[in-house]
């Protein structure tokens, strides 16, 4: 058995939810980089479906992380 944690983060996807809560791009970008650095596994960077907007920054943040 594995005895290692993998960090599932939904910041940037649960976080637009969030009334008042509103990040661009640039911003998001900067925040899913904060997270990789962190070293967390998986990061949920959006609901792409949701709008052409959205789209367009879960293709950014996917360019901009590893």
């Amino acid at each position: 058995m594995s005895q290692r944690i993998q960090v599932f983060d939904t910041t940037l996807r649960d976080g637009e939810q969030v009334p008042g809560c509103q990040l661009n791009t640039e911003e998001k970008i900067e925040v899913a980089k904060e997270l990789e650095r962190l070293g967390v596994d998986v990061i949920e960077a959006g609901f792409p479906i949701s709008s052409p907007g959205d789209f367009r920054s879960v293709d950014e943040i996917c360019r901009a992380v590893s």
